[in-house]
């Protein structure tokens, strides 16, 4: 089977496209043919060796998390799942950028026939993280909330979740996601000069409640010294600098991370009260290419692999 694999720390040009045998389920384990599997940013942090003292590799070393597909195989003492079924969840092993993957059974949901395979094979770093996030600076349906990254794989799941809460929810994005965020009853603000003071007007009472940040870059600093929002409102998953120095949250996919909750977000999906967006379908093969988009930080939501 083909698998992508890394033989030592470094940029894109490591990621190898190779064939490995086949792995065979052990106990309490299935054994997925992977229809999709989504991307992410923290790869290339985990790839690059900038977070080894957090996330050490032992190499070669596969990559991927999110997985959707049919299960093919079971382990021993599997009897949740029979062989077809179409599945969606992850793997701790890093290991789903694969044309199979071994999984325990309890990582696994069922995937709902309305949704695609796009969808759910990259929703569970996305959704898991976004509904962390949310989560952890309690919105009502009184408060305002900023989000940073507004668009992007995280950002445009948890402007989605926020809304739930019916808070009024302000999106910082480029201006070619002002028509996304506006159908999806957020207000766009486009990041740039005076952003305080732009968020400051948006907002319906001139007033900002708490931030989520999934870009980095300085929002949490923005939030604390120049909006005046508590630092129990405000969560980062990217600018650990600034949880050391102002205290901030950093919940994020670990704070979340069950079959559970992917399971709620899949029947949202299949309900159509939650969109994922979809930004670019490559080949295994073009994992490089993938990456490559990936990285430049503009895509409008999902990258996803189709072994």
């Amino acid at each position: 089977m083909k698998a992508v694999q890394i033989d030592s720390y470094g940029g894109i040009d490591v990621l190898e496209v190779r064939d490995i045998p086949r792995p065979a389920p052990g106990p309490g384990e299935v054994l997925v043919e992977v229809k999709a599997a989504g991307i992410v940013i923290s790869e290339s942090a985990i790839r690059s060796g900038a977070v080894k003292n957090i996330f050490p590799l032992t190499f070669p070393s596969g990559e991927g998390s999110d997985l959707a597909g049919v299960v093919a195989e079971l382990g021993p003492g599997v009897s949740a799942f029979a062989v077809g079924d179409e599945v969606i969840g992850f793997s701790s092993r890093r290991s789903s950028h694969a044309e199979f993957v071994t999984v325990p059974a309890d990582q696994l949901t069922p995937k709902p026939s309305a949704v695609s395979w796009e969808a759910a094979g990259s929703l569970y770093v996305a959704g898991v993280t976004a509904y962390a996030a949310v989560q952890s600076v309690h919105l009502t349906a009184a408060d305002t909330v900023a989000i940073a990254g507004a668009a992007g794989g995280v950002g445009s799941i948890a402007v989605q979740l926020a809304k739930r809460t019916g808070a009024t929810v302000l999106g910082i994005a480029g201006p070619t996601n002002d028509a996304w965020l506006t159908d999806h009853r957020a207000i766009p603000v486009n990041y740039g000069d005076d952003l305080p003071a732009r968020l400051r007007a948006a907002a319906p009472a001139g007033r900002i409640d708490a931030l989520l940040d999934f870009f980095g870059g300085g929002y949490v600093a923005m939030a604390v010294e120049e909006l005046g929002i508590p630092t129990d409102r405000i969560d980062t998953i990217t600018d650990f600098g600034a949880v050391a120095q102002f205290g901030v949250q950093s919940a994020g996919g670990a704070d979340a991370s069950s079959a559970a909750v992917v399971a709620e977000l899949a029947d949202l999906i299949a309900r159509g009260e939650l969109d994922v967006p979809i930004a670019g379908v490559f080949a295994l093969d073009d994992v490089r290419d993938a990456y490559r988009q990936l990285v430049e930080r503009h895509t409008h939501g999902k990258l996803v692999l189709r072994p």
